[in-house]
């Protein structure tokens, strides 16, 4: 351990930053803990509300480093130093503890959602059979539950359960600290696909410090800032945001858990009023809700003036998203410049780019058929044909951003369409174990060029003026009769096509039919509305041909929550269209290309 100073106050250059920053997590938990071990860290809040009496849960950073290193000699007594495990923990600081637990035994954790039905057990058992280590981490009343509740279950009583919650206090006076390397692993990532084989992600410590010195220069991150995170921690976004600023940058978070926003997502905003919150973040689906409880309920009560940066990630940002978001809440006091689209992914330990602070996100209007056909030809707003496109902001210090056709690997100009590709400090390892994958995903090379290795990111998008403009997913495009058409703006429009729709409640993608591809469209139905099935299939079928010049081959009514998704609300096309070929779909009512009742041949 060396004595290195705290990051310089504000944001300041990334490059002074990084010299002087802390080079692990360990590293950055022990400095905390040093010169700050009375400082409140981190607050859950049990039911997203006030906290105070048996609702609510503190801990400073002495307190985390003391937890940490008493569950760090508990892993190293189970044989777990420098080895994996995976982290399944009830949302709650509990996690908190054993995640810094891992990182001071050098235990790469896999944190995972904690199972809920029988698909999740099976995720839970692919994911601990691909890490190669059988030792659960978990609490004690998670564990209790799983195994009262999936008892039976082929391989889950097999688990070596370790509860990280009742490790012997003292035991933290016997921890030594280990030589950790920044390139060491602090934590395997597994992505959110829902088929096959799982791949966990291997960020470093240099990962994570580098994508926290970019947060901090871009948003001018101080130890004054407060952050608010109901995101789960199990997720790329939340795990940042919500438990590795604080203990980096040293600036306080309120957490809760996942199903307080969702069963009412006013409490997101309400905490934010409460603790004077400046940071916190999203997906688009957080703020479409708190919109329609904000045009139901009204805003009284709420003072969002101190929430100064809104981050925002999404596949992609939607304009009117935010638009709506801002024009609701701006009689709380919220300002429409702490809007910050941005874009990242797991591979990337997690951002990007992003809107940078005290600055208002640009949206760029383009023509609609040019995009069409991979180009994108700047318009005016009311020009016929004109669609928005959400600026993400300009990429970090350090990090270079490059659009690269995704089969001829030559990079593309300003302003044409082509897959997003990373080059950076925050640029993960790889996949763990799967090393054919990561030669293809991280190790990609631009022809014709000498400028070093590449992660593809599968994204679509373009530069203009410097700055990225995601577009969509490659492998998700759908390709009709020569035109590029991007699945998540038919979803959008599916879901303004009806009052008895709902925000993500569609699925796009392309089926091959007599040698062409055809459009299908499965459309989550919403209870609480009536609708008659024939009127909202024509309804769909009419706005999508006219918006997109393309009528879907057919329309698919499937059951509420039904569609496959990712832990932070984005749709899983290849998992729902796999569905759709099985005829597995939970089916309300289906439609063809006539409006009437049709089958999966029509």
């Amino acid at each position: 351990m060396t004595d290195t100073p705290t990051t310089p106050p504000g944001g300041g250059d990334v490059d002074e930053i990084r010299n002087l920053a802390p080079s692990t997590l360990v590293e950055a938990l022990r400095i905390r803990s040093g010169k700050q071990p009375h400082r409140v860290a981190y607050t859950f809040l049990h039911n997203g509300d006030e906290i105070g009496g048996e609702i609510g849960e503190e801990l400073t950073y002495q307190q985390l480093d003391e937890a940490a290193r008493a569950r760090a000699v508990a892993l190293e007594n189970a044989g777990l130093g420098g080895r994996n495990a995976v982290l399944l923990h009830a949302p709650g600081l509990e996690f908190v503890k054993a995640f810094a637990g891992c990182l001071y035994a050098r235990t790469a954790g896999a944190p995972l959602q904690v199972p809920a039905n029988a698909a999740g057990v099976e995720r839970l058992l692919r994911v601990v059979q691909d890490t190669g280590s059988t030792v659960v981490l978990t609490d004690t009343e998670t564990r209790d539950d799983l195994l009262a509740r999936f008892s039976g279950t082929p391989g889950l009583a097999e688990l070596t359960w370790l509860t990280t919650d009742t490790v012997d206090a003292g035991a933290a006076e016997q921890w030594v600290e280990p030589e950790v390397d920044p390139e060491d692993t602090a934590l395997l990532q597994y992505t959110s696909g829902s088929t096959g084989r799982p791949k966990g992600v291997m960020v470093s410590h240099r990962n994570f410090c580098v994508q926290a010195a970019e947060n901090q220069e871009i948003w001018n991150v101080s130890e004054d800032d407060i952050g608010v995170s109901w995101l789960p921690t199990f997720h790329d976004m939340g795990l940042m945001y919500g438990v590795i600023m604080p203990l980096w940058r040293g600036m306080r978070v309120y957490l809760m858990a996942p199903q307080a926003f969702v069963r009412r997502p006013r409490r997101w905003l309400e905490a934010l009023s409460r603790y004077r919150g400046t940071l916190s973040a999203g997906p688009n689906f957080a703020y479409d809700m708190c919109s329609r409880v904000a045009e139901s309920e009204g805003v009284d009560g709420l003072d969002l003036s101190a929430w100064r940066m809104a981050v925002c990630g999404a596949e992609p940002v939607r304009m009117p998203s935010m638009e709506r978001f801002a024009q609701a809440h701006a009689p709380t006091g919220f300002a429409h410049r702490a809007l910050a689209p941005g874009y990242g992914l797991a591979e990337n330990t997690l951002k990007v780019s992003a809107t940078p602070a005290d600055r208002d996100y640009r949206t760029l209007w383009i023509s609609g058929s040019a995009l069409a056909a991979g180009r994108a030809e700047p318009l005016d707003r009311d020009a016929p044909g004109a669609v928005p496109v959400v600026c993400n902001g300009p990429h970090q210090t350090g990090t270079t951003v490059r659009i690269v056709d995704p089969v001829t690997r030559r990079a593309r100009g300003d302003g044409e369409v082509g897959e997003i590709w990373v080059q950076g400090g925050s640029v993960a390892k790889g996949y763990w174990r799967r090393p054919a994958e990561t030669r293809e995903t991280f190790r990609a090379r631009i022809a014709d060029e000498d400028s070093g290795e590449f992660l593809r990111t599968g994204d679509l998008g373009f530069l203009h003026e410097g700055e990225l403009y995601p577009t969509g997913r490659w492998k998700d495009l759908i390709i009709v009769d020569g035109r590029n058409l991007y699945p998540q703006d038919i979803e959008f429009t599916v879901e303004k096509s009806h009052p008895a729709l709902h925000a993500a409640c569609a699925a796009a993608f392309p089926v091959e039919r007599d040698g062409r591809e055809q459009l299908v469209v499965l459309v989550e139905t919403n209870p609480g509305v009536t609708a008659s099935g024939d009127d909202l299939a024509a309804r769909v079928r009419a706005a999508v041909g006219q918006r997109h010049e393309v009528l879907p081959a057919e329309v698919v009514l499937v059951r509420r929550r039904s569609l496959h998704k990712t832990t932070s609300g984005k749709i899983q096309r290849r998992a729902c269209k796999q569905n759709y070929l099985d005829g597995t779909l939970q089916y309300a009512e289906q439609h063809g290309p006539d409006g009437k009742d049709g089958s999966h041949g029509s």
